[in-house]
């Protein structure tokens, strides 16, 4: 993963989502210790501070907890955790980015159906 350091999502954030991403596609299982934030700020070349915010920021969610002197670790529901947050958080938003867009573009609704029912098509093809 590369960060976009000129984006608008702070970078705390983005490390926050790319452990969710390591989390969902268990590459780190549950009950699996995650990186420290010295291992973070060392991957990313960032302030250690950042990356210990970003694992602040799953604790605070309940997607890690921490084991005193031992570092943190991955919640036994964290998979679920986290594909319900997307799911009401980032999925809709961009759902409603794309009909918003859509309107603006005066795009027919059943043109967008069309649209989402060729990128499945797509992706299955793809494998994913």
């Amino acid at each position: 993963m590369i960060l976009n350091h000129n984006g608008t999502k702070p970078i705390y954030v983005q490390i926050a989502e790319w452990l969710e991403t390591e989390i969902l596609a268990e590459t780190i299982k549950q009950h699996e210790k995650v990186y420290s934030q010295y291992q973070l700020a060392e991957m990313f070349n960032i302030n250690p501070a950042t990356a210990a915010k970003g694992l602040n920021l799953l604790a605070d969610e309940e997607i890690v907890y921490k084991k005193r002197g031992l570092g943190m670790f991955v919640s036994i529901n964290a998979k679920e955790r986290i594909t319900t947050k997307r799911k009401n958080q980032t999925l809709k938003q961009l759902v409603y980015d794309l009909v918003l867009e859509g309107k603006r573009l005066h795009v027919e609704e059943q043109e967008l159906y069309e649209m989402i029912a060729e990128a499945i098509r797509v992706l299955e093809e793809e494998g994913q």
